[in-house]
């Protein structure tokens, strides 16, 4: 008797073990594949669906995540299709034994066998109902419960049960037909949806509705009979009535999304840094405020907002309607290469502090200047003498921008911007020169906003993410904390040009430091800002480059900026950046911000960087001697022993002089110097302004066309002489332009002051026929 208990154990072994020999031969000779072929969707910071794609196929199949599956789902589901899911190797014997002895005693197919696992072999590789085609389904089967687990087989079936149409899964199913995830649905919407797989036809979602609740109510009469959920689960869930409707899967963000899924290829799910919310709610504020614009013919916006504590991006709209073809909807405006207008001001005064040339307090000329052939101009073609660098960036001057990028150096700007990754400004390096800081190069909103996010993080410059799942990147710093904290500080200020009429003396104007540009034929507007919580970015204009008078950042760019602070961060703590230790504060003369000297009776407190900011001590004041009635000024070389004493002039620059004089402005002049003085002077010549040195210029054959000669001057000069190829040509006085008749070839133009000075530069002059 025990050897043959022996006998049938060995049998069974032996059996056992060629069974499993034969399994993994197969499972190598014929591997299963389960690749499939999803839907791709992009999700928000919280997992919800913000946008949709189809599947290679056609198809609305979206990966369910084993976290989407409730426990409510998962009861449900394996109750109403396999009790026994959990308990059987892929198939259930009793159940094939069953339906076997029902189909051959009835002579045709009244019940099937098929378990979840099973079901899932046949979703992966749909065939025709066969009795082979079966034993291929048991083999496919036992190979997904080797690999799976018992979730994730569920998780698989989740994924490629139909429900009529192009849609496929429940988690598709959950998002088209209730606008939910499905770990949100309730027992009734869940129940609903598991009885659709076997009659996708008859019980079809949106369309037979009553019928598909008339089921849902036997099916949760069954749960409760078996004490599947709880009575009061029950109750609620059949007086809940099934308003199902098909609806649009998701469109938020398409910009980013198309970006995303460009990135990610086909990948299933992408998880961004979006927020929903915001993203509802700053899509809403460009569109309504785009359409206010419209009529003015502004036909498009762009808006990036940023978390600058983790610099994850919330919102991204790329422009005011994506829909919209006729206006390039399409388009994304956060990468659009546009003129940026004045917004790379403040990173140039920032570099220039850091290189020690200006502090906030220091005063530059903002007066008509030539830079070789370029002379630019402020933004309302006014001039406003001397001026300090706070001033000068909360107004946006442009000829003190200019000025102070002349000083440092155009590489010093463009070699910053290309470590900031500016790839336009990186490609067009060698083209690029002084009129970059007014607009004359190319950026996109993103880099820009990038930008101003490092001036809310000390300086510090991060990527942006848009993914969850990116790493976390390497930072550079752009320019100093003390650096940056004083620029802040100006860029807070509202009592500016740019600040939007309608948000003068506003309770709600949030406090945010911004700034804002308009490019060259008013084609782009923007606005800037940043505080402790939030960088936003803004971009206002047409996609088709049309100029629009107005245009402007500061009336059609800011308006928005604001909105959207208001919107989104109405309610965050009024905490603001604290200045660094480093930082310092001194008193220096308003009349020049350098380090007040004896004579500097009008002082005012400036931020300084100790070791790096300018030391020079203050000189716009000069001592001059005079006789005793002021009529006459000496030299060392003519002062008497006796009768002469020291009076302090402005010692104003000749560029200065020249605008006092162009405007009419009085200011206090030295005496004449002593006629009778032997001495020669040399310093301080006269500067020639117009015409330009090595410029080639051409006049008309037939036409007696003039030059203008004009100079600067230092304030002790009262004439000047003019040559023209080393022959007197006329002398005037030091302000006056004079004119004349330039011959073709290389001409030599000299002006000499009353003091002997003298200045020379070389022109061509080319007569053409026009």
């Amino acid at each position: 008797m025990l050897l043959k208990v022996n006998r049938k154990i060995k049998w069974l072994l032996i059996s056992g073990g060629a069974f499993v020999a034969i399994f993994l031969i197969l499972n190598v000779l014929f591997p299963l594949k389960t690749a499939i072929d999803y839907s791709t969707i992009i999700v928000d910071k919280r997992g919800e669906v913000i946008h949709g794609f189809l599947s290679k196929d056609d198809k609305w199949r979206m990966m369910t995540e084993l976290q989407e599956i409730s426990p409510t789902l998962r009861r449900a589901i394996v109750h109403k299709e396999d009790r026994f899911f959990y308990y059987h190797p892929g198939f259930n014997p009793i159940s094939i034994l069953r339906a076997f002895y029902n189909n051959l005693r009835t002579g045709r197919r009244t019940s099937g066998a098929s378990t979840i696992t099973m079901q899932v072999a046949r979703l992966l590789e749909p065939k025709e109902r066969s009795y082979g085609n079966k034993l291929v389904e048991l083999f496919r089967a036992l190979q997904l419960e080797w690999k799976y687990s018992k979730d994730e087989i569920l998780q698989l079936y989740l994924n490629l049960v139909p429900y009529g149409g192009n849609i496929e899964g429940v988690k598709a199913a959950a998002i088209i037909f209730f606008e939910k995830s499905p770990n949100q649905l309730s027992l009734a919407e869940v129940t609903a949806l598991a009885l659709v797989p076997n009659r996708p036809t008859s019980l079809a979602l949106g369309k037979n509705n009553t019928l598909i609740q008339e089921e849902r109510d036997r099916l949760l009469a069954r749960f409760r009979d078996k004490g599947l959920f709880p009575d009061r689960d029950i109750v609620d869930a059949l007086e809940e009535d099934l308003a199902i409707r098909r609806n649009e899967v998701p469109r938020r963000a398409p910009h980013l999304a198309y970006r995303l899924k460009s990135n990610f290829g086909n990948q299933p799910i992408i998880s961004s840094t979006i927020e929903l919310q915001t993203q509802q709610t700053v899509e809403a504020l460009v569109s309504n405020y785009v359409n206010r614009l419209y009529h003015r013919n502004i036909k498009n916006a762009a808006v990036l907002v940023v978390d600058n504590s983790t610099n994850e991006v919330k919102a991204y709209v790329g422009s005011a309607d994506f829909n919209n073809d006729e206006d390039g909807g399409q388009v994304d405006g956060v990468r659009a290469i546009r003129s940026p207008g004045s917004t790379l001001k403040p990173l140039l005064y920032g570099v220039a502090i850091d290189r020690g040339s200006i502090t906030p307090k220091t005063v530059i000329a903002d007066v008509p200047t030539s830079f070789g052939n370029y002379a630019p101009e402020n933004y309302d073609e006014k001039f406003y003498g001397n001026v300090n660098i706070e001033y000068s960036l909360s107004n946006s001057l442009n000829v003190p921008a200019v000025k102070v990028l002349d000083r440092i150096g155009v590489n010093e700007l463009i070699t910053t911007l290309r470590n900031a990754d500016f790839s336009k400004i990186d490609d067009d390096a060698d083209k690029l020169g002084l009129s970059m800081v007014l607009g004359g190069c190319g950026v996109t909103l993103e880099q820009l906003t990038r930008l101003y996010s490092a001036f809310a993080a000390d300086g510090v410059l991060s990527e942006l993410h848009y993914t969850k799942m990116e790493e976390e990147p390497d930072t550079l710093s752009i320019i100093s904390a003390e650096a940056n904290y004083m620029i802040t500080e100006i860029l807070l200020k509202v009592t500016r040009p740019d600040l939007p009429l309608q948000w003068q003396n506003s309770a709600n104007l949030p406090r945010v430091a911004w700034k804002t540009g308009t490019s060259y034929g008013r084609r782009d507007a923007w606005s800037i800002g940043y505080n402790r919580n939030y960088t936003i970015g803004v971009w206002v204009g047409n996609f088709s480059a049309q100029g629009v008078p107005e245009l402007a950042g500061a009336t059609t760019a800011a308006p928005l900026l604001f909105r959207v602070f208001n919107a989104i961060d109405q309610n965050s703590a009024r905490e603001w950046f604290v200045a660094p230790e480093e930082l310092d504060i001194r008193f220096v003369c308003s009349e020049t911000g350098m380090p007040a000297n004896d004579f500097c009776t009008n002082q005012i407190m400036d931020y300084f960087i100790p070791g790096v900011s300018p030391n020079e001590k203050c000189n716009h004041l000069r001592p001059v001697y005079v006789n005793a009635d002021a009529t006459e000024s000496y030299c060392t070389t003519c002062l008497p022993a006796t009768g002469y004493k020291v009076v302090h002039y402005h010692n104003h620059a000749p560029e200065i002089i020249t605008w006092f004089e162009s405007e009419n402005i009085t200011y206090l002049k030295p005496p004449p110097h002593n006629p009778l003085c032997e001495r020669v002077f040399v310093e301080g010549p006269p500067s020639i302004t117009s015409p330009i040195d090595g410029l080639e210029y051409y006049v008309n054959k037939e036409d007696s066309m003039q030059l203008m000669l004009s100079a600067d001057v230092n304030n002790d000069v009262d004439k000047v002489f003019w040559y023209i190829d080393d022959k007197f040509y006329q002398s005037t006085i030091a302000t006056e332009n004079v004119f004349f008749s330039p011959k073709a070839g290389r001409v030599k133009i000299s002006c000499t002051d009353d003091k002997g000075r003298n200045s020379n530069i070389f022109i061509e002059v080319k007569a053409v026929s026009l």
